[in-house]
This record gives C-alpha cells, structure tokens and sequence, in this order.
C-alpha cells in the first residue's frame, strides 16, 4: 500500500511502478522465507502444494496488468487500499487454530489460492490480507503459521509476474534494486521482532494515517 504509489509519485507509470514494484518484494521475500527457514519455521510440502495455484494465477493477473489502462488500474488501486485499510480496522477473532497439514487441503482452498495470485500478480496491494482471510479464517492456522506460508507463496507468484513485467519492459531494475534495499532490511529485522500489543496498534495506525494521505494525493491530484 506505500511502496507502489510511491513509485507512482516519483514519475513512473502506473504500469512500470507495478511491474518495478515487484524486484523489491521478492527480494524482501527471499530474504523473510530464508529467515524464517534459519529460525525453524517453514512447513515447504504445504507451502509447495498451495503455491502451484497461486503461481498459475500470478501469470494471469499480471499478463492483464500489463495492458490494462492506467485509469482503470488507479481506480482498482485505490479501491484495494479502501478495502486492505477497512479490513484493518475490523476486529480480529479469536480462533481455535491448530497446524496444517497436507491433507486438510481441498479444491476450496486451491482455487482460493488461485484467486490470490490473479490478485497478486495483478496488483499485489494489500495481498497479505487475503491470505489472513484464506489460511486464518478458512484453514483456521495461527498467524505465525500464516505468515510462514504467505512470504514462501509471495516469494514464487511475484517472481513470477515480475517475468512478465519484465519481458513487457514494464521494469526500471535500478530504481527496483534501490527500493529493494530497504525492503530486504526491513523483512530482515521484522522476522526477529515480536512486536506487542501496544507497538502492534502503533505500526498499525502509522499505516492508516500514510495510506489517507496517498489516497488523498491519488484521488485529488
């Protein structure tokens, strides 16, 4: 929900920051699945099985984004960021989640995953929400569980839009490189840190007050 407007910010078209945006998660996703693999918490036959799906699907969305005009892609962008910052503020409930396994897997859950990665390799923003409503809510696994699933399936759909977007020429790979360097940092740090309650809220509304202020700037200029 920042990075991609921002790139839009600074001069390049919708489509390139789409397709630009890309180098910078799958490196920050490189670098969060190898952290979680070091602190032993990966689950690769489940994440494998579900990332099938959501790959078939990345191919599709981002071949759309590709020609789709940028008007249409503002208004599918700001709605995406509407929707991510509502389900955001919704409260949370608590489950009684347990550990997956292969065989709690269904068509419902495949082609939900299919959904996400049309999704993703569409858009991407706000992806992440769609996984908690997927993995927590529908598979019932706990957020840990949720999070090490989601950066290894992140990881193979968005490498594989951003071939599309690359074979388009819709990549600028320095400005993606740069980005990245941040974003590699900040997946770095956020795998080891166990945010509270309270420092969870801060990160929380940090968010909803920058997301505002770029939909303000999106929607008005």
């Amino acid at each position: 929900m920042l990075t991609l407007p921002l790139l839009m910010f600074l001069g390049l078209p919708p489509q390139v920051a789409n397709g630009t945006n890309r180098v910078a998660i799958t490196l920050q996703s490189v670098m969060a699945v190898s952290s979680f693999h070091r602190m032993g918490h990966s689950n690769l036959v489940v994440s494998l099985y579900l990332a099938i799906p959501a790959v078939a699907g990345s191919l599709l969305g981002a071949w759309v984004a590709t020609g789709v005009p940028d008007t249409v892609f503002q208004f599918v962008l700001v709605a995406a960021m509407i929707g991510a910052s509502v389900f955001l503020l919704l409260p949370q409930p608590k489950l009684d989640t347990r550990p997956l396994t292969k065989d709690r897997l269904g068509p419902s859950i495949y082609l939900a995953m299919f959904v996400i990665g049309v999704y993703g390799g569409f858009i991407q923003v706000g992806v992440g929400v769609l996984f908690i409503v997927v993995l927590y809510h529908m598979l019932k696994i706990d957020l840990r569980q949720v999070n090490v699933l989601k950066v290894f399936i992140v990881l193979l759909f968005t490498f594989a839009a951003l071939l599309v977007f690359a074979f388009n020429g819709q990549v600028r790979w320095g400005v993606g490189l740069t980005l990245a360097v941040g974003n590699v940092v900040g997946a770095y740090v956020a795998a080891r840190v166990n945010v509270g309650e309270q420092g969870a809220k801060w990160v929380k509304w940090i968010t909803l007050t920058m997301v505002a202020a770029i939909l303000v700037r999106l929607v008005l200029f």
